[in-house]
């Protein structure tokens, strides 16, 4: 029996402690050899295979699961880290369901996919847990590479360019470095500390020096990295939170859904961590599913997701949106936040407005409703923290060309700080690894 769930209030320590290992276990268990053998066999090894055409890192899913069925695991891993060297983490956090998993011939047959994502996983996860690295070092070039940021479009350009025999440092304003990987995703999607790991096997091929603690444009700037190296990658993702626009919404009890999963995804003692008995997260993407799943699974008795248009508008896959439902979150749609309600400073409630499309354009109807809470959660979306620091920008990130060249002629961008990526952990590490060919190039002629 839940102790306290009934408290009003922000407060720990609502469920039974050993409740909380039990939430916050591994969402899809790994497949062991028997099952992924059974897996890979459903497999019909497309010619031109469609999987294959809808991975943004183009991984060679027919190749890999083909190696799988003849009990090659480590082969598989080599063709997935031959084009995906985050190929781990995307295994547990990419939409398959929207990307290979939805492309499969056998999704569309049958509605059931291959599992590519847990293949993927069983190969990959074969080749860490045994340390088998498939890649040595070029001869030393003698060019040096600067990278910002440690997430996966940064380690994916610095694993890239090591590879090409460039000397990389990595600058990073988070105490430890992984990213997104690190601090933003749910914890029951990567459990055990597996970004740290991933991480290790990443720098593992030498060459690659990482900093933390050091922030664009608080401990250095463009042009000293410009002037230091010959060249700089920025791959350091959007810091900076959308406000809600609201009344209200600096009130004791409203936070940044990005810090709360963060906070979560660092504690050691997750009985410890306060969560309110009825929690609102406003937004429609990931983001915003990760925080009120975890909510959930922290002990909050009502979860509810507001999303200011329709489920088919959401960024979150309908699979996430599936799980928010499984896990108790309730989602409303057509809602938009208006105000922040408080006593004595502390939330106590919501007023959303009903919006409605009017000839395709979102407006606000004038009907109100209101929500009960204690706490509430912004999930609308991030921006770009840092100054311009002389680079072009477009939509309010850095303008970078299909390469991934930015305006500035030494240096390259990719994953969510520029412009052309989707905010996926595949897209990111696609940009960061293409990126890190065009500075080869560059630093080659």
């Amino acid at each position: 029996m839940a102790q306290g769930v009934l408290v009003e209030g922000i407060v720990p320590g609502r469920l039974e402690p050993g409740q909380y290992k039990t939430n916050f276990s591994d969402l899809h268990p790994p497949l062991d050899r028997h099952e992924a053998f059974v897996e890979a066999d459903r497999c019909y090894f497309c010619y031109d295979a469609p999987c294959q055409n809808a991975c943004p890192t183009s991984i060679d899913i027919p190749m890999f699961i083909r190696q799988i069925a003849t009990d090659n695991p480590l082969g598989a891993a080599e063709t997935i880290f031959e084009q995906n060297i985050l190929g781990g983490m995307c295994a547990r956090v990419c939409p398959t369901e929207q990307l290979c998993e939805e492309a499969c011939v056998r999704e569309e047959a049958e509605g059931k996919p291959v599992k590519i994502g847990m293949l993927q996983r069983y190969a990959t996860d074969i080749a860490m847990e045994e340390d088998v690295q498939f890649f040595a070092r070029a001869a030393e070039t003698g060019k040096r590479v600067a990278v910002v940021g440690a997430g996966p479009a940064g380690l994916a350009a610095a694993h890239r360019l090591a590879l090409h025999g460039h000397a990389v440092t990595i600058f990073d304003a988070k105490p430890k470095a992984g990213g997104l990987n690190e601090y933003g995703i749910a914890s029951y999607k990567t459990t055990n500390g597996f970004a740290q790991d991933e991480v290790d096997y990443v720098t593992a091929i030498g060459g690659i020096t990482i900093e933390n603690g050091k922030a664009l444009g608080r401990d250095f700037t463009l042009e000293n990295l410009s002037g230091d190296y010959d060249a700089v990658f920025l791959g350091m993702g959007l810091g900076g939170v959308n406000a809600l626009r609201a009344e209200g919404e600096t009130a004791d009890g409203v936070r940044a859904a990005v810090d709360f999963i963060a906070e979560l995804r660092q504690a050691s003692d997750l009985s410890s961590l306060p969560i309110g008995r009825r929690v609102v997260v406003i937004g429609g993407g990931m983001t915003a599913v990760d925080a009120a799943v975890q909510s959930k699974l922290l002990g909050a008795e009502e979860v509810t997701m507001v999303y200011r248009r329709g489920k088919e508008q959401m960024n979150a896959s309908e699979f996430e949106q599936d799980l928010a439902a499984a896990k108790g979150v309730t989602i409303r749609h057509w809602l938009s936040p208006r105000r922040v309600l408080t006593e004595n400073g502390k939330v106590c409630g919501i007023e959303l407005e009903y919006t409605e499309l009017k000839d395709d354009k979102l407006v606000l109807t004038g009907r109100t409703t209101t929500l009960a809470c204690d706490q509430v959660f912004k999930a609308i979306g991030q921006t770009l923290e840092i100054g311009s620091e002389g680079l072009a920008l477009e939509g309010g990130k850095i303008a970078v060309d299909g390469e991934g060249h930015t305006s500035m002629t030494k240096v390259w961008a990719g994953g969510d700080c520029a412009t052309g990526g989707d905010d996926l952990t595949v897209t990111a590490v696609a940009e960061g690894r293409d990126a890190a060919e065009s500075i080869h190039r560059a630093l080659s002629a």
